[in-house]
């Protein structure tokens, strides 16, 4: 059951950094460029790489933190996993906020974790070789079903390959990053692909395309923006801290299953803070029949998330 709270806590961190992703890749005087703006938050969740100072502090090694102590030299599989592991987040993110840019959040995030979701789920069968108990099964169709009924309009044409691209690239992440863990530790494997995804990011610097479109967005970009894309991408990586220990500890498909609450808590989150988030971040709906509806789908959420508890 902890494994599951981890994985409610880093949704919850998730549900601001929506939020806040919709606001600037909304914003074109922000980062209009969906390419830059996944090679600033992979970079930025590189750099959690720092939580391993943390894990020196006494004590906290042994609620999970990680400690340099356990990390060793890496095999050939582990960089190899590593590196997957940062490829596969990079192009899902580029993709995501390519659909950002073309349609409403509340359009595309859900049926990306539903696509996330299911492709977990096949994919946990095909490259890991485990199994599910029928109430975990339940469980996943439900929140994966409720997700999808959030989007008020599945997406137009223009975005549904980005969309299903974002959606399986994300699923194959998580995968090789419980391949990772199952391959080494949760310590050691945190720790190189962090590397690996630093390495990564940086390599695309080497290519003069792509490093003259970096230069030409970060000089037009703020220090207002800048502020606050550092914020988003800590917020980021400590949600990603918690979904991959989740990763380690539960079972993959049920994680990212668990995608659905984000928009609880989007939703949670619009109803009593919504006159302090913008309106190009947030949907401010008053009609009684959308309210509803949303209601509704949130209650589908819930009733998927509380048959995993049941499950355990």
């Amino acid at each position: 059951m902890a494994w599951i709270l981890l994985a409610t806590g880093g949704q919850l961190l998730n549900a601001i950094v929506a939020i806040i992703d919709k606001y600037i890749v909304t914003d074109e005087k922000a980062l209009p460029r969906p390419f830059v703006y996944a090679f600033y938050s992979c970079l930025l969740t590189g750099f959690w790489l720092v939580i391993y100072v943390i894990g020196f502090l006494p004590g906290l090694s042994s609620i999970g933190f990680p400690h340099l102590a356990n990390v060793e030299q890496p095999s050939i599989q582990v960089v190899g996993m590593s590196f997957l592991a940062a490829y596969t987040f990079f192009m899902a993110l580029v993709s995501m906020y390519d659909a950002l840019k073309r349609a409403e959040a509340v359009n595309v995030m859900p049926v990306i974790g539903s696509i996330s979701a299911i492709a977990s789920f096949g994919m946990t069968y095909l490259f890991l070789g485990t199994g599910l108990s029928s109430n975990y099964i339940i469980g996943i169709v439900v929140l994966s079903l409720g997700t999808l009924l959030v989007a008020q309009n599945l997406p137009r044409t223009d975005t549904v390959m980005q969309v299903i691209h974002s959606g399986i690239f994300f699923a194959l992440h998580f995968i090789t990053m419980k391949g990772l863990f199952e391959e080494t530790s949760f310590d050691d494997g945190f720790f190189w692909s962090r590397v690996g995804l630093l390495l990564f990011t940086l390599s695309l610097l080497l290519v003069p395309n792509y490093l003259g479109k970096i230069k030409e967005q970060t000089k037009t970009t703020t220090k207002k923006t800048g502020a606050i894309v550092i914020l988003a991408k800590m917020l980021a990586g400590a949600a990603a801290f918690l979904l991959l220990k989740a990763t380690d500890w539960g079972d993959v498909a049920v994680v990212q299953a668990l995608d659905g609450l984000k928009f609880v808590f989007i939703f949670i989150i619009t109803v009593f803070l919504g006159a302090a988030i913008p309106d190009s971040a947030a949907v401010h709906e008053t009609r009684p029949s959308v309210v509803l509806r949303q209601v509704a789908y949130v209650v589908l959420i819930a009733v998927g998330y509380v048959t995993l508890f049941v499950t355990w």
